[in-house]
């Protein structure tokens, strides 16, 4: 009698193989979650609205902001589709692209990828601005590429433009870095009696303040790549945390800002650079309204 219950106590314990199929399918599991989390926070497109008012606009006024496609030929990459999609739902009056929309040194087949982009979006019907970032090809072979498919560069130049009711003057900037010395003034010129949108891929929120424009429309950061919750970016301008550690400092990652009588909007751009590294941090495109002053 003792050996047989012996010997149920002994067939009842779990055999060593069942323990490692079920760690590894915990460890399957565990991947799949991780995967699923780290693909939606890069490659899942989002849109950001914004709404602002202004005595200068007579009628509303419609822009699709985006930028850093950084181009890529993964089947994971968003593609140009899903962002005229994204638009198109939108329907802005303009489309301004704020550069980077492919990486320095990219093939001809990345710079296709966002060349096509713009050209499928004007395809579409919308007028688009474009200014160049520090990653793309600055060539005027290239831009003048890009303004033979119809792509409206902004190289240090202005446009006025009227939508409805409302004038609105586009300044265009193709910056990378500028010296102490740099006068935006000198560049460009304030329509005082139009609407004024500057456009210009790295933020440089005093020099874009002292130029004075109404709305000021910026790129560059991705965003603050990592956003840890309730805590900000885990890295800006050289410092950990610095919503935490250097409190004193300005953090303009992403988002809406007021700048002196006007307003800076960081977008966090649609692709990454150099690698997929988003958190709490997704992909998008903006979509700001100015509305007429009541």
């Amino acid at each position: 009698m003792y050996e047989n219950n012996k010997q149920d106590i002994v067939n009842s314990q779990p055999k060593p193989a069942k323990k490692g199929r079920r760690r590894f399918m915990k460890l399957i599991i565990f991947a799949a979650i991780v995967f699923i989390v780290w693909w939606a926070n890069n490659y899942l497109l989002f849109s950001t609205e914004v709404e602002i008012s202004s005595p200068k606009v007579k009628n509303d006024i419609k822009i699709s902001v985006l930028s850093d496609l950084h181009a890529s030929t993964s089947f994971l990459a968003i593609s140009n589709d899903t962002i005229i999609d994204k638009i198109k739902k939108f329907d802005p009056d303009v489309v301004c692209v704020l550069g980077d929309m492919h990486t320095t040194g990219a093939p001809e087949e990345e710079k296709n990828i966002s060349m096509n982009l713009m050209t499928g979006i004007i395809d579409e019907g919308y007028k688009l601005f474009f200014v160049l970032g520090e990653h793309d090809d600055r060539t005027n072979a290239y831009i003048s590429k890009m303004e033979a498919n119809g792509i409206d560069v902004l190289d240090q130049e202005s446009e006025k433009i009227k939508i409805k009711d409302t004038e609105i003057t586009f300044h265009g900037i193709s910056n990378a870095w500028f010296s102490e010395y740099f006068d935006l003034s000198n560049e460009l010129d304030i329509n005082k009696n139009t609407y004024n949108i500057l456009l210009a891929h790295i933020p440089m929120f005093e020099e874009y303040k002292n130029f004075g424009a109404d709305l000021t429309l910026c790129a560059d950061t991705h965003g603050g790549v990592i956003q840890v919750p309730f805590l900000g970016p885990a890295y800006y301008d050289s410092q950990i945390l610095p919503e935490i550690f250097n409190k004193e400092k300005e953090i303009y990652d992403k988002g809406l800002f007021k700048m002196g009588k006007g307003y800076l909007f960081i977008t966090s751009g649609i692709g990454n650079s150099p690698v997929p590294a988003r958190f709490n941090n997704f992909p998008e495109v903006g979509e700001i309204t100015i509305k007429p002053e009541k």
